[in-house]
């Protein structure tokens, strides 16, 4: 008789509780919400990412923009796919980043989201309290298989990683962000055209020291400060 897995189980990874509850709670056919799986699987990070890594390994999921029928907060299991709480297939699907890549990437980026802009630890503008943290997602987000070499990720925030790909909710319609974007001035408006068609925003010198400031520790950041705050008196 094999072991008995249950989800409810800290022990377990991420990606193999949600695999389990995705099994035994909604199973194949099923409707559920994300809010339903995050509030089940507490005191984990990124659930949501670890449900998409699921997918490579055959298990189908499906959201309101490929099966019309939901609604935008349902998703559907299709399909459960390899038994990812077994051994031989615990790393089925995923994509290894080696920790020098992930290094570069990040040095690269100067420690910013280039969806966005914000910096490692820095307060999100309209979300007082937050902090951004900020992990590896791909330059196309939408492509299936994508690899795991430098040219194909791109340091983002953990909020665009998730909005990009098209998990979360819109916070704002289409109508307030054309509102918003008319109201720039021309050569605003140019360089957001620019990096609409990158999607990302190019970083200057500035901000790229800003970006690596942010990701040392509090009190060496308060050192470089103070440094900065002499340079400039002297």
């Amino acid at each position: 008789m094999g072991i008995e897995f249950d989800w409810r189980d800290a022990a377990l990874g991420t990606r193999v509780r949600v695999a389990l509850w995705l099994r035994d709670e909604v199973g194949e056919g099923g409707t559920f919400k994300k809010q339903t799986l995050r509030a089940a699987i507490q005191g984990a990070e990124q659930v949501d990412r670890r449900m998409r890594d699921l997918r490579p390994a055959g298990w189908e999921i499906r959201t309101y923009r490929d099966k019309p029928s939901l609604q935008a907060d349902e998703l559907f299991l299709e399909k459960v796919g390899l038994p990812v709480w077994e051994k031989e297939h615990r790393a089925a699907g995923l994509r290894q980043i080696s920790a020098k890549t992930r290094r570069f990437v990040f040095e690269r980026d100067g420690h910013m989201c280039r969806r966005c802009g914000v910096a490692a630890g820095e307060a999100y503008p309209d979300e007082p309290g937050s902090r951004a943290r900020l992990t590896l997602g791909h330059v196309n987000p939408h492509k299936s298989g994508g690899g795991a070499n430098s040219d194909e990720l791109i340091t983002e925030c953990a909020r665009c990683n998730e909005t990009v790909k098209h998990l979360t909710g819109l916070q704002m319609s289409r109508e307030q962000v054309w509102d918003r974007i008319k109201e720039l001035p021309v050569k605003y408006k140019k360089d957001l055209l620019a990096w609409m068609a990158a999607d990302a925003r190019p970083l200057n010198a500035a901000e790229r020291a800003w970006g690596m400031y942010r990701q040392l520790p509090a009190g060496v950041r308060d050192g470089v400060r103070q440094d900065l705050e002499a340079l400039l008196e002297s």
